[in-house]
């Protein structure tokens, strides 16, 4: 017997007495035992970023932090955010990776040491917490839960400002930091002003490149490759500073050479307000978008394919009692690499409504968003609805207040059941569930539980029980001055678990 042989030996044996126990069979009979099914277990860490709220003086900005609770977690964990590091005013000189003067090398340095310091600490799964500041100085938020926080983190992020371009409310999901996002809907139109904003969670730099995609296919322009985000830093993008023309619709494509970061776009509009618009769910042949409000007054479908081939979608609304065509609009024709608007007009006629797209044979992967008006002449105000992902298992919508939140579900293409869960309160309550079917093609506006004893805010956890999938938006109103303000958050899947493979010791393979 050869020193190899007797190394292997050596080796198996100390395995064996490491792992506590060795697989018998030999090399025949290795993998034939039937493979057991996944678990299904907590996510031990989520990272979120939040992008400057506003440079409006007038801006008032609230935070809500909410995990819901998640069985299988330990009895440890945190969750905190701190403020990132603001890299430039937004000028595409400054993203392309020109010098910073002095004075912006002094602000770093001052926002640095903020940095250092929570925002904000949730303290128990279950619980929101709230947070707020006013002015446009804000800074962009990097997020870390760990432990029994980490599961369906969520945190939402409010604005309300009263004038000037932009006014109304603006909301959204603090996003996970990706390496790429669609963001169709986008416009450099004059009297609009739309920033990309992109921050950095991570300790090293991440190199981004954005490309605009407008009417007549991909928009030139250099100043718009390479960008340089620094360590924990954000950097907004003006994209009108990224072509040479305006135009109404864009879509922005967000790649990431090196690193990661978590992207946004801030549409701002000098006369019918404005919002976040957040990323559409990833190209696909089939898409939902969920949750208009039965009182829109305009409707406009954005959407665009990268593919070379054109096709026509099928437009469908998803009402309170069934899925309908709209007259005059039964298909969108989009023709490859080009971003094609579409007007809908009073697309639910006063009803709860989803749209629904979907094509023939000949698919392609799109990504579409709709730019949701509601209001008349000088008291308009706008949002934005990007192509969801389904409720797989579970969707939280956090900072619902006991007036203004309104809560949309449908359910396209089979009848589901889900189990809507309001939490406690920020400032006390108890907890409530209730159930509710959402038949097949249809959309509900629901009337959502609240805490018992509410005070503060509270958080709406959406469960599908049984059925096919769902998909869900949440969308808060607050009136000023007339003004209709009002901002949709869409609801995917809050991504809470992962599936872990079964998997047992199985020493064999050293005697092959």
């Amino acid at each position: 017997m050869n020193r190899t042989t007797l190394s292997l030996i050596a080796g198996a044996a100390a395995l064996a007495a490491v792992t506590g126990f060795a697989a018998l069979e030999g090399p025949a009979e290795a993998g034939t035992a039937p493979a057991r099914a996944a678990a299904q277990l907590p996510v031990e860490r989520t990272t979120l970023v939040c992008p400057a709220p506003s440079d409006s003086d007038i801006a008032d900005t609230s935070y809500t932090s909410f995990t819901p609770v998640t069985k299988g977690t330990g009895a440890d964990g945190k969750a905190e955010l701190s403020s990132a590091v603001q890299q430039s005013d937004g000028g595409a000189g400054d993203s392309a990776g020109k010098d910073k003067d002095k004075d912006k090398d002094k602000d770093k340095s001052k926002d640095k040491k903020k940095a250092d310091k929570p925002a904000l600490q949730p303290k128990e799964p279950g619980k929101p917490v709230t947070g707020d500041t006013s002015g446009g100085d804000a800074p962009a938020l990097i997020g870390t839960a760990e432990g029994k926080f980490a599961p369906g983190w969520t945190m939402q992020q409010t604005t309300e400002v009263a004038a000037g371009a932009g006014r109304g409310l603006l909301g959204m999901d603090c996003t996970a930091p990706d390496t790429e996002f669609w963001f169709p809907g986008a416009s450099t139109a004059a009297g609009r002003s739309d920033y990309v904003h992109l921050t950095n969670p991570d300790d090293s730099a991440a190199v981004v490149d954005i490309q605009l995609y407008g009417k007549d296919g991909a928009v030139k322009s250099e100043v718009g490759e390479g960008i340089t985000v620094g360590p924990r830093s954000s950097e907004p993008v003006l994209l009108s500073t990224l072509g040479d023309t305006r135009q109404e619709d864009v879509t922005v494509h967000v790649t990431v050479r090196s690193g990661r970061v978590g992207a946004a776009v801030q549409a701002l509009d000098e006369k019918v307000g404005g919002d976040w618009l957040a990323a559409a769910a990833d190209p696909a042949s089939s898409l939902v978008l969920p949750g208009i409000p039965k009182d829109a007054t305009s409707v406009r479908l954005i959407a665009f394919t990268a593919a070379d081939a054109d096709t026509d979608l099928k437009v469908q609304l998803a009402s309170p009692t069934g899925l309908i065509t709209p007259a005059g609009h039964e298909t969108v024709h989009l023709k490859g690499g080009m971003t094609t608007g579409v007007d809908l007009g009073d697309l639910t006629r006063g009803e709860a409504g989803s749209l629904v797209l979907s094509q023939g044979q000949a698919a392609v992967p799109v990504v579409a968003a709709l730019r949701v008006t509601r209001g008349k002449g000088g008291k308009q105000e706008t949002a934005f609805i990007p192509a969801s992902g389904p409720i797989g298992t579970r969707a939280t919508s956090a900072d619902n207040s006991a007036k203004g939140s309104t809560l949309s579900l449908t359910a396209p293409t089979a009848t589901a059941q889900v189990r809507v869960t309001a939490s406690a309160g920020s400032e006390g309550g108890t907890a409530q569930s209730k159930t509710y079917t959402i038949k097949a093609g249809t959309t509900q506006d629901i009337d959502p539980p609240r805490p018992s004893g509410l005070k503060g805010s509270y958080a709406l956890t959406v469960e599908r029980l049984s059925g096919g999938p769902v998909y869900g938006a949440r969308t808060l109103m607050a009136t000023e001055e007339g003004v209709p303000g009002f901002t949709v958050q869409t609801l995917p899947d809050d991504r809470g678990t992962v599936s872990v493979p079964q998997a047992d010791e199985d020493v064999s393979v050293l005697q092959k």
